[in-house]
């Protein structure tokens, strides 16, 4: 059976070929994977975002579940709070607890976690390997220029409110499995780097949507200490969740259902033709749903009718 130190070696720590000489991630690494910690050089006038996600078999993925398509995740969920923060992603970490040595799945789950890596400029740098049941820690590091991160505290009275992509596909794939493009959604989700990047300087808050678009939105409610009235009509939905007929269903996985790794974001009302732009320019459809309000840190959605709609609580990170 492989040591510890010969499976990260196998798997996780690249070689001199796989980064070439002057490639940009040389440059920002002083000492990566093989000492006791990692040596980094951050850029001149960066500031540096620090984000970490656990995943835990049974709780965050099926056991079972495809290596390749974890290992990801694993990743692009990090990559997602970078990009809620405006910050470009560097570096990550990697601590994994398996209940065996199994190197098919290692070998499948590297694969994943690479090839998302080099997409996005990430290096790994570090980690811990341990036997246990099945749980994948990640550490991320970005960079972002000195007073243009973007925060959950900036909403102000009339700015718009904004979400990027669709929402509710990924929490449909749970309730209804089958469809490959709902699938999809939940466990390959597409990290919205380049958009939280654009965003620096034309949103005044934002966040990613993992736990559910009304119960994310309400944090930025909460830290910024504003109310917003959301119109449940304008939410971006894919085909599939548009073709839900059970409406409390439709709902709940729109404002609850979490996995969605969108942008929810405000912005003055003024940023409005810029933001029209870098949709066009992304590809990416970015809805206009609704509005800050002064007052009490509360969310209101209205329906077609504009009523107040009920919504519940998204992910609950300690529920049973």
């Amino acid at each position: 059976m492989p040591s510890e130190f010969e499976l990260i070696r196998k798997y996780f720590e690249r070689t001199p070929r796989e980064v070439r000489p002057g490639d940009r991630r040389t440059r920002r690494v002083a000492l990566g994977i093989g000492d006791d910690a990692a040596l980094l050089r951050p850029s001149a006038g960066m500031e540096l975002a620090v984000s970490t996600d656990l995943l835990l078999e049974g709780t965050h993925f099926r056991p079972g579940a495809d290596a390749r398509k974890l290992g990801h995740k694993a990743l692009a969920v990090n990559l997602s709070d970078m990009a809620a923060m405006g910050a470009a992603p560097r570096w990550a970490t990697l601590a994994l607890a398996l209940p065996a040595a199994n190197e098919a799945w290692l070998e499948q789950f590297a694969g994943g976690f690479f090839a998302l890596a080099t997409r996005f400029g990430v290096e790994l740098i570090g980690g811990d390997t341990t036997r246990g049941p099945l749980s994948i820690c990640v550490t991320i590091l970005g960079e972002v220029p000195t007073g243009l991160a973007l925060f959950r505290a900036g909403a102000r009275p009339g700015d718009d409110i904004w979400v990027s992509g669709q929402l509710g596909s990924a929490a449909l794939a749970l309730v209804r499995p089958g469809n490959a493009a709902t699938a999809q959604r939940l466990d390959e989700p597409e990290p919205r780097v380049e958009l939280g990047e654009r965003l620096r300087g034309l949103a005044s808050a934002a966040i990613d949507v993992s736990d559910g678009f009304a119960q994310d939105l309400g944090h930025i409610l909460e830290r910024s200490g504003v109310g917003a009235i959301v119109e449940y009509a304008l939410l971006p939905r894919g085909v599939e969740v548009g073709e839900v007929e059970d409406r409390n269903l439709q709902a709940q996985l729109m404002l609850s259902g979490g996995d969605d790794y969108e942008l929810a974001f405000t912005a003055p009302q003024a940023s409005r033709s810029e933001l029209a732009a870098l949709a066009a320019d992304l590809k990416l459809p970015l809805s206009r749903v609704g509005s800050i309000q002064g007052g009490e840190a509360r969310l209101q959605v209205l329906d077609e009718q504009g009523r107040s709609m009920p919504f519940g609580r998204g992910y609950e990170h300690f529920a049973p």
